[in-house]
């Protein structure tokens, strides 16, 4: 039986050849097929430092007066935050993400499975302050770590910690900001 007999491939199933890399789309131009604002919002959700027009335009692929005029309305419905001091630059509002988050919650969950999710995620909390005798994670030494706990356990033990409490601070914004619950 011949092996390379195209009559018993099955549909779907990978070629024997391997993919030609120069047919491949670059991720530039895979960026290029979406529209100018959602390029731009891309970037600006990368952004962690303020940043000039002129970079937020060149990581977007468009021109800068198109990403002014974007990132203008970007700043009008709170998504950045602009600086005029020398030369234009925008950087994310934390602020802006932070609300969407406590929105997305509540609209998603009622006021008891919050309190619930709360409660539960409080819990968790004490234990980890209890285990490394310590209020977050930020204060616990490496050097104080149980001998039986490697530094790589160690690391996700505190980063599991970390984001519990960022759980916490947006499970108890939903909480605290919903008029509707009952006391």
């Amino acid at each position: 039986m011949d092996d390379s007999d195209d009559s018993t491939e099955r549909a779907g199933s990978p070629s024997a050849e391997p993919p030609d890399v120069a047919e491949l789309e670059s991720p530039a131009e895979v960026l290029n097929d979406h529209p100018i604002r959602a390029r731009l919002f891309d970037v600006v959700l990368q952004l962690r430092e303020p940043t000039q027009v002129a970079v937020i335009a060149d990581r977007a692929n468009c021109d800068t007066e198109t990403a002014r005029d974007y990132l203008d309305w970007f700043e009008f419905l709170g998504i950045v935050t602009g600086s005029r001091d020398h030369a234009t630059q925008y950087e994310r509002n934390d602020a802006y993400f932070q609300w969407r988050r406590v929105e997305q919650l509540r609209s998603t969950h009622s006021n008891e499975e919050i309190r619930e999710q709360l409660t539960n995620v409080r819990e968790q909390l004490e234990t980890h302050r209890e285990r490394f005798d310590v209020d977050g994670p930020a204060d616990v030494s490496l050097d104080q770590l149980d001998r039986d706990l490697t530094t790589e356990a160690a690391w996700e033990v505190l980063s599991e910690w970390k984001t519990l409490q960022q759980r916490a601070e947006l499970l108890d914004a939903a909480y605290a900001d919903d008029d509707t619950r009952s006391s």
